[in-house]
C-alpha cells in the first residue's frame, strides 16, 4: 500500500538543507586538514631520518716529483769528525787546569799540567852536565891541537938530527892521546844532550796538549786530584773531553734488508728532533762492512752521512737525527698521496653524481708521501684519502671535501 506523501513537512526539510551542507563541509575540511598534517609529519620524518651523504676527504691527482727512499730503523746520532777523551800519558797530581768547559782552544794548546818538579830538576842537572861536557871538550881539543903542533916540531928536529927518533914517536903518541880525549869529550856532549831530551820527554808527558782545535766539552779532574792512565783492561774516566764541532756527520742504523740498496755518494736528507722544521742535505760517505746485532730480530747496518755544507744552525754532537737516503728520483710524473692506496693498489675515485668508483692502478716509485701512477688515473681526477669510516666503499654517494696534497 502506498503511503501518501505528507507535503506539510517540506518546508521544515527545505529549511535544514543549508545546515546539513555546512556540517558536511566542516567535516571534509577537518579530514583534509588532518590528512595534510599527517602528510607533513610523514615528510618531516622521512627528511630527518634519511641517510645523509658521507663526508669524505679527497685530493686532486697532479704531476710532481716522486722519490724512492729508505729511512733508519732507530734514531741516528750527530757525531763530531774528531772527538778525543784525553788523559795524561803519565800518572800524577794535577797542579794546573788551564781551560774551562766551553772554551774554544787551538791545536797544541796546553790544557793540564801535572806535578813535575823532580823532572824539571833532572833537566837542569842534564843541562849543567852538558855545559861541563862542552867545556871539557873545548879544553881537550885545545890540548890535542897543541900536541899535534908539538909532534910536528919534534919530527922536524929528528929530520935535522938534533934529537932521536924516540922523541918524535913520543910526541906523536901524546898528540894522538890528546885527540882521543877531544873525541871522548865530544861523545860526552852527545850523551848530555840525549839526557836532556830524555828529561824533556818526561816533562812533556806531564803536560796535556790539545791534539786538534775544538771546544772543551767536559772536565772531570780537579786541581790536586791524581790523574791515572788506564791500565790494560781497566777503563779510567778521561780528564778532558774535546770535540771538534767544525766537522759533523750523522751515524744511523739502516735495516739489513735495505743495506744492499745503499751506495756511497747517494744523496740523503737529515732531520733533527731538536729542529723539526729544518732539513739538511748530505751524502752517504760510509757503509759499515758488518751487521750490528743489537737485537736478534732487528739487525742493522750503520751508515754515515756527511753534510753538503756546514749547517748555519749550531748543531750539538749527540743530537738524535733521522736519515732518509734517496735511492731514485723522478720528476714531473703523475702522482697520488700514498695514503690514498688501498690493498692491491686500489683507489676510490669520485665518479658521476658524487658516487665512489673503485679502480686498480699500475704504480711506480713510492715513498711515505707519494706514489707514482703509471696507469689508471689522469691529471685532475679526485681520489679519496680518508678511510676513517666503514661506510666508505664503492657505489656510495658522498659529500666531497678537497684537501691539499702533502709536500714532497
Amino acid at each position: 500500500m502506498v503511503r501518501p506523501v505528507d507535503f506539510s513537512t517540506l518546508p521544515v526539510i527545505s529549511q535544514n538543507i543549508p545546515l546539513l551542507i555546512m556540517q558536511q563541509s566542516k567535516k571534509s575540511f577537518r579530514l583534509l586538514l588532518f590528512g595534510g598534517c599527517a602528510a607533513i609529519m610523514v615528510a618531516a620524518i622521512w627528511y630527518f631520518s634519511r641517510t645523509a651523504p658521507l663526508e669524505v676527504e679527497l685530493t686532486v691527482v697532479r704531476h710532481g716529483n716522486v722519490q724512492a727512499t729508505i729511512v733508519n730503523t732507530r734514531a741516528g746520532t750527530i757525531k763530531a769528525c774528531q772527538r778525543a777523551k784525553l788523559a795524561p800519558t803519565l800518572g800524577g797530581q794535577i797542579t794546573k787546569i788551564l781551560v774551562e768547559e766551553g772554551d774554544r782552544i787551538e791545536k797544541d794548546q796546553i790544557l793540564i799540567e801535572l806535578w813535575n818538579t823532580d823532572l824539571i830538576a833532572q833537566r837542569e842537572l842534564a843541562e849543567r852536565q852538558l855545559s861541563m861536557s862542552q867545556e871539557r871538550h873545548r879544553e881537550a881539543c885545545i890540548l890535542a891541537e897543541n900536541a899535534w903542533r908539538e909532534s910536528q916540531r919534534t919530527q922536524q928536529l929528528v929530520d935535522k938530527g938534533f934529537i932521536s927518533s924516540q922523541a918524535a914517536e913520543d910526541a906523536d903518541a901524546n898528540a894522538r892521546a890528546r885527540q882521543a880525549s877531544c873525541d871522548a869529550a865530544l861523545a860526552d856532549i852527545k850523551r848530555a844532550k840525549a839526557q836532556i831530551r830524555v828529561t824533556q820527554a818526561g816533562l812533556e808527558r806531564t803536560v796535556l796538549k790539545a791534539p786538534f782545535a775544538g771546544i772543551i766539552a767536559k772536565i772531570t779532574g780537579e786541581v790536586g786530584e791524581y790523574a791515572t792512565p788506564s791500565p790494560p783492561g781497566i777503563p779510567m774516566p778521561p780528564v778532558i773531553d774535546l770535540i771538534d764541532d767544525s766537522c759533523l756527520y750523522v751515524s744511523a742504523p739502516m735495516d739489513e734488508v735495505d743495506a744492499p740498496k745503499i751506495e756511497l755518494g747517494q744523496p740523503a736528507r737529515v732531520t733533527l728532533d731538536a729542529m723539526p722544521d729544518k732539513v739538511f742535505n748530505g751524502k752517504v760517505k760510509r757503509i759499515a762492512p758488518y751487521v750490528t746485532e743489537i737485537e736478534k730480530q732487528a739487525r742493522t747496518v750503520d751508515i754515515e752521512v756527511s753534510f753538503d755544507k756546514t749547517p748555519d744552525n749550531i748543531l750539538l754532537a749527540g743530537y738524535s737525527a733521522d736519515v732518509e737516503v734517496i735511492l731514485d728520483n723522478r720528476e714531473d710524473v703523475l702522482r697520488i698521496p700514498t695514503q690514498a692506496l688501498r690493498q692491491n693498489n686500489m683507489v676510490l675515485l669520485l665518479g658521476v653524481d658524487n658516487k665512489l668508483v673503485e679502480r686498480q692502478l699500475e704504480t711506480g716509485l713510492a715513498n711515505w708521501s707519494f706514489t707514482e701512477v703509471i696507469n689508471g688515473l689522469k691529471d685532475g681526477d679526485q681520489v679519496v684519502i680518508s678511510f676513517d669510516q666503514d661506510e666508505i666503499k664503492p657505489g656510495v654517494t658522498v659529500h666531497p671535501t678537497l684537501s691539499e696534497a702533502p709536500e714532497s
